[in-house]
């Protein structure tokens, strides 16, 4: 059961990143990967409410099947995201202010990053219990966290080069996030020993 569990975490984390090898939640990583200090309170808010949308969506998919409604998944894990976003953002706004203003117009952005929508429904379509479901939220998060945090140091040191107007931004952003996904890919040839 552990080496299964280490496994999940391995492969979520790293062999299948979120953002470098599902292209899931590539806005917050794109818009909030300036500073390295907005990226990682990014990359810890989407542990949060990633971890807590898949517990929370784990039993609300219990009570659909029940209720045999199954077809409104989509619609109540969309609910029950924009509910957990707003209490993060509450907490945040009282406990950190400044971590608040900085994330600005990207926390709100949460609600609609595919990632959180995303695992939590990967989560269900690959019939994990809770426990999985859990690590393979936390994993998948913590790479979100690894990757945004990686993209942010590189950004600020790509401010210290010479970049060639054109590709000033936007264009030199996507083209380092192109590199560093063929970096992640890497990871795809290395087998578990467990």
């Amino acid at each position: 059961m552990l080496s299964s569990l280490l496994s999940i975490f391995i492969v979520s984390a790293l062999f299948n990143n979120v953002i470098m090898a599902q292209f899931l939640g590539t806005c917050p990583f794109l818009g909030v990967s300036k500073s390295i200090e907005t990226a990682s309170g990014m990359g810890f808010a989407v542990i949060f409410v990633m971890v807590l949308a898949n517990i929370i969506t784990y039993f609300v998919q219990l009570l659909l099947i029940w209720a045999k409604v199954e077809y409104l998944q989509t619609l109540a894990f969309i609910l029950v995201i924009a509910g957990l976003v707003q209490m993060v953002e509450i907490m945040l706004k009282k406990l950190s202010p400044g971590l608040y203003k900085s994330l600005g117009i990207y926390l709100p952005l949460i609600t609609t990053n595919c990632a959180v929508l995303g695992i939590a429904l990967l989560a269900i379509k690959k019939n994990y219990g809770l426990l999985e479901s859990v690590v393979y939220s936390f994993a998948t998060a913590f790479g979100f966290l690894v990757a945004i945090v990686l993209f942010a140091g590189i950004r600020e040191q790509m401010k210290y080069s010479t970049i060639p107007r054109a590709m000033e931004g936007f264009p030199i952003a996507l083209i380092t996030t192109g590199i560093m996904a063929l970096a992640f890919m890497g990871f795809a040839g290395f087998k578990l020993p467990f």
